[in-house]
């Protein structure tokens, strides 16, 4: 048994970090999910800006992805409607009414020109087997853009989940040539579907923001949704609004929907009922408002990592500043290779060294003598030429000989130095050329991304002040009924969401919600309770005649529990709800034959107290009560 136990829990384990690490959290570095990273890549290597069709998309990225179709057609479809990686054409569904896209063979996308410029990079990207070992496949993209802000992932994983809002594109970027210039930024989140949003919480992307919907008044009889809450369909808010209207608690006389690309919901108003106080009740009771909260948790070099959204950032700027100085070696690389290669040509033909081996007769011959010409022009050269070189110059065509013009290959040879000495001196300043390469696709692409989601104070709707409705309810001493029905007895005013105290002859008291109609056992009293409202007790023991006072206060409770003033058989002498109330008794074994209680000076209590003791009488007593004040 132990056994089993061991290797369940280290399956679970493993299936846990894949689950984890290989399709619900997003990875830092390019802000994608593996599904995610497998479509783009396969896009990518179709090297063409044509459309393709997205069954066959999926189909190729099966290759890759160790899953089905399905999650890899949701995935690409997700992907295409948050506007910035890929071009769409066809029905991808609506995101305003919440309608599903077309079936893959109809519908067709493209990487857009912003995932082709920022994205890809073979001489940079570290690949990895796929996971049937028949391809490669990258670990992350060399993306250039902090893609996972601007994106925005949610997933569920074993023991954790993740929900990052997007942001807008234009001031992500400005907020990476900020952090790079060590200025100090802020970023907030901006949704497709527009809206009003209160960034107050938002706390680095640990908090949570307020959204609400844009109403507009078109008339006095007429108001118009037209933006929606992030994570909220016309669907989904037309019937919020439907179930509020059947609770009462907004009055409108009827809705539509004209949703088309734009939102359009048309909200006609009853007669009578202002437009202030329906939009209010909409954003207190319907989704009209929401309220979203974030957690940033990211997959950063194989672990979970939790953090926030300006760490998120820092880390896309380093990144960035770290794959350009990886491109700006490469190609002093190639520079340097086009040189020496060039001045090893011009050597080779000027000086003609082709002679020496015209008369070799192995190739071993001829590459010996190569290597005794080439050995006093070292010096000019940035490197000893290897056996691949010596190929290169065996290979080139006589026509190109006799036709070799010395000065073009020089005026070459000085284009590629000045190349290599702007190389490096972007080298020696890398995060100058990554602010100059922000801005540039600030002034390619910054215009197509405007923000959709305005920011503003939202003030707080008190939902419980605009469902309060006054009330009236009544108890009857002699039927023992409680509630809004009953008719007879005495009636106090109260509210729908005010606890009704009774209290019994038997000594008990219990709290509950206000009913139409509920039987209490020898009603003595009702009313709506009050933590503040002082009451006074009179009471005696039979046995030992002993008599008490006491004045309390019921101020904490249970609803629908009930609770003892006093313990059973005893006699209540007198009970009064109004303040401070004087009795007098009159006891057979006094001399004076009356005793005056003052119930001013009995200490304020809790309702389960004895109470203090005022004398001893087993022999008949009346009772009589002087008028206190209320």
């Amino acid at each position: 048994m132990a056994d089993v136990k061991e290797e369940m829990k280290d399956y679970f384990l493993h299936y846990a970090s894949y689950v984890i690490t290989e399709r619900a959290i997003p990875h830092v570095a390019d802000g994608l999910k593996p599904v995610q990273r497998r479509i783009l890549e396969i896009l990518w290597r179709q090297r063409d800006e044509r459309l393709h069709k997205v069954a066959n998309i999926v189909g190729q990225a099966m290759q890759l992805h160790p899953h089905g179709d399905a999650p890899i057609y949701e995935a690409l479809v997700n992907l295409a409607n948050k506007g910035y990686l890929l071009e769409k054409q066809g029905n991808f569904g609506n995101l305003h009414t919440g309608d599903p896209p077309a079936a893959a063979r109809y519908i067709e996308t493209k990487l857009s020109s912003l995932a082709r410029a920022t994205l890809f990079n073979p001489e940079i990207t570290k690949t990895v087997p796929s996971y049937d070992g028949r391809n490669e496949e990258p670990i992350t993209l060399p993306a250039k853009i902090p893609l996972l802000l601007m994106q925005g992932a949610e997933g569920i994983a074993v023991g954790m989940a993740t929900q990052i809002f997007p942001h807008n594109f234009a001031e992500l970027l400005r907020a990476e040539i900020a952090y790079l210039e060590e200025k100090a930024f802020r970023i907030y989140p901006d949704f497709l579907t527009g809206g009003i949003m209160d960034k107050s919480d938002y706390d680095k992307g640990k908090g949570k923001i307020k959204l609400r919907a844009k109403i507009e008044e078109r008339d006095a009889k007429t108001l118009v949704i037209r933006e929606i809450c992030h994570g909220t369909t016309t669907e989904s808010l037309i019937r919020s609004i439907d179930e509020a209207a059947k609770k009462g608690k907004i009055k409108i006389d009827s809705i539509h929907d004209y949703t088309s690309k734009d939102v359009e919901i048309e909200i006609k108003l009853l007669r009578g009922h202002s437009v202030e106080d329906v939009v209010q009740a909409l954003y207190a009771f319907t989704q009209c408002e929401v309220t979203l909260h974030s957690q940033v948790v990211v997959i950063k070099e194989g672990m979970p990592w939790e953090t926030d959204v300006h760490e998120v950032l820092s880390y896309n700027a380093e990144l960035l500043v770290q794959m350009l100085r990886e491109e700006l070696q490469i190609e002093r690389a190639k520079c340097l290779e086009k040189i020496f290669f060039k001045t090893l040509e011009r050597i080779f033909i000027e000086e003609r060294l082709y002679k020496h081996i015209e008369k070799k007769k192995s190739l071993e011959a001829i590459h010996e003598e190569l290597i005794l010409s080439l050995r006093p022009w070292h010096k000019k050269l940035s490197r000893e030429p290897t056996l691949e070189d010596r190929e290169r110059l065996l290979q080139i065509p006589i026509r190109r000989i006799s036709q070799f013009d010395i000065d073009r290959n020089k005026k070459e040879i000085e284009e590629l130095e000045k190349i290599h000495r702007d190389v490096e001196k972007k080298l020696k300043n890398v995060r100058k050329v990554a602010i100059e390469y922000l801005r540039s696709l600030l002034e390619t692409f910054g215009a197509q991304h405007p923000r959709k989601t305005r920011m503003g104070a939202i003030e707080e709707v008190d939902r419980k002040a605009m469902e309060t409705r006054e009330i009236e309810v009544g108890f009857d001493l002699a039927t023992g009924f409680v509630g809004t029905k009953v008719t007879g007895g005495t009636r106090f005013p109260a509210t729908n969401f005010d606890k009704i105290l009774v209290l019994s002859k038997e000594g008990s008291y219990r709290v509950f919600p206000i009913g139409e109609k509920e039987y209490v056992e020898e009603l003595l009293f009702a009313c709506v309770q009050d933590k503040e409202r002082v009451f006074s007790l009179l009471y005696r023991e039979k046995e030992s005649g002993k008599i008490w006072a006491k004045r309390f206060v019921v101020s904490s409770f249970i609803q629908g529990k009930s609770y003892r003033l006093y313990s059973e058989g005893m006699q209540l002498l007198f009970f009064s709800a109004e303040k401070d109330p004087t009795v007098e008794l009159y006891l057979p074994s006094l001399k004076k034959k009356e005793s005056i209680v003052h119930f001013a000076d009995i200490p304020l209590q809790s309702a389960q107290t004895r109470g203090t003791l005022i004398c001893k009488d087993k022999g008949k007593l009346k009772v009589s009560a002087k008028r206190g004040k209320k």
